[in-house]
């Protein structure tokens, strides 16, 4: 009986309140910024530190007797979380070192164009003019004006940046200055239909959105694992479907490189390094999975629209987009009226200790609100509170 009675009075696992004491995070701080680098509970930080532990105490057996194996489980662990095949998975730290690897193995030639939106991350934005200048291409930024009515006037809007030279097109699936969930799935449709390579950024999508790879049917889909979905920091992967592993290059020719080597096994070695991160990943999955994710997703969405309402009224400036799950999840790009974006920015964690992020898009300044499981309607008033005293 002492076991029922207590069994129903313990609380929740999901609650903001309980998740906060999982996180490492700094308790003085209101921390809105979880989509820059994500936080890792303390599950599954301290799996990652036992993996570090074993690598220590026999780095021989670790490395050059298990790596492979201990590699392998967990790639399947992710695979079957994403909905993709195990063999057109790799580990890579980050979506940058993903997005570099398929830039670089592309043969563009002069005059091919690769397509974008004014939606993407700058240091993708840098890439792709890098690669550009260097094979002869041109890299074009379509412009997408929110707000939007439909998922087709999304893709019709891109579609006007096709020409008969686009050879990738390159979309976020949640854009990061915007913090819009982009219809990529229509998008990789219409592609291949026209026979243009799509590449996904999918930086904020593991763990902030379900996923299933093989049902979007992209060219190439990297995310991170270390963002929403919670693992250690260092962790993301690189999804390729299976006609274009012949030609992907690694951005690491080490033991792994041989003519007839599987995408998998010509990248997974690189040399020594700390594979921890990635063996935490099915950590990180059953951390969420054990905590119903879904429900605190559906939690912190509401904290966003609250949040998006909120600003609308404090600015008297109109939400970038509808209010809909379909154009916004657990983050929410709110625009500002004219100010000096990195002095708010330092003032509201001075002032204030609010650490989110103001950005310059399109020439006007954004604040962009990232709410976790750890986030309380608290977090949001306090930023109102510093917002209502800086602006």
């Amino acid at each position: 009986m002492a076991c029922h009675i207590c069994s129903s009075w313990r609380k929740p696992l999901n609650t903001a309140e309980s998740l906060r004491s999982q996180f490492l995070l700094d308790p003085a701080i209101a921390f809105l910024n979880h989509g820059s680098f994500g936080a890792c509970p303390l599950p599954v930080f301290e799996d990652y530190q036992r993996w570090q532990r074993e690598l220590e105490r026999q780095p021989v057996e670790f490395l050059g007797r298990r790596a492979d194996e201990r590699l392998d489980a967990a790639r399947a662990r992710l695979a079957a979380y994403i909905g993709a095949s195990a063999d057109d998975l790799i580990f890579v730290p980050n979506v940058t070192f993903a997005i570099n690897l398929v830039a670089r193995s592309l043969a563009l030639q002069p005059g091919d164009e690769v397509l974008a939106t004014d939606h993407e991350y700058g240091a993708m934005d840098y890439l792709w003019e890098f690669i550009c200048a260097r094979t002869g291409a041109h890299y074009r930024r379509q412009r997408l004006t929110p707000p939007f009515l439909s998922a087709d006037e999304v893709v019709e809007a891109l579609w006007r940046g096709v020409t008969p030279r686009t050879r990738a097109i390159f979309v976020s699936h949640i854009t990061s200055p915007t913090a819009l969930i982009l219809p990529v799935s229509a998008i990789c449709r219409r592609a291949r239909a026209a026979g243009i390579l799509t590449i996904v950024d999918g930086a904020h999508a593991p763990g902030h959105v379900p996923l299933d790879l093989a049902a979007l049917d992209a060219d190439f889909y990297a995310g991170n694992c270390h963002k929403w979905l919670c693992a250690p920091k260092g962790s993301g992967f690189l999804y390729a479907r299976r006609d274009h592993h012949r030609w992907l290059e690694p951005l690491v020719i080490s033991w792994g490189w041989l003519p007839e080597a599987s995408f998998v096994t010509r990248n997974q070695w690189q040399g020594t390094r700390d594979l921890a991160a990635f063996l935490a990943v099915p950590a990180a999955i059953d951390f969420q999975a054990e905590r119903d994710w879904a429900d605190v997703r559906a939690r912190c969405h509401d904290l966003a629209r609250a949040a998006r309402e909120r600003l609308a009224s404090l600015t008297s400036l109109e939400p970038i987009v509808a209010d809909s799950p379909d154009w916004f999840g657990q983050m929410v790009t709110a625009p500002l009226p004219p100010c000096d974006a990195e002095a708010v920015k330092n003032q509201l964690y001075d002032q204030y200790r609010v650490e989110v992020p103001l950005v310059i898009w399109n020439g006007r300044p954004h604040i962009r609100l990232s709410f976790q499981g750890y986030n309380t309607p608290d977090d949001l008033e306090r930023l109102l509170t510093g917002l209502r005293a800086l602006l």
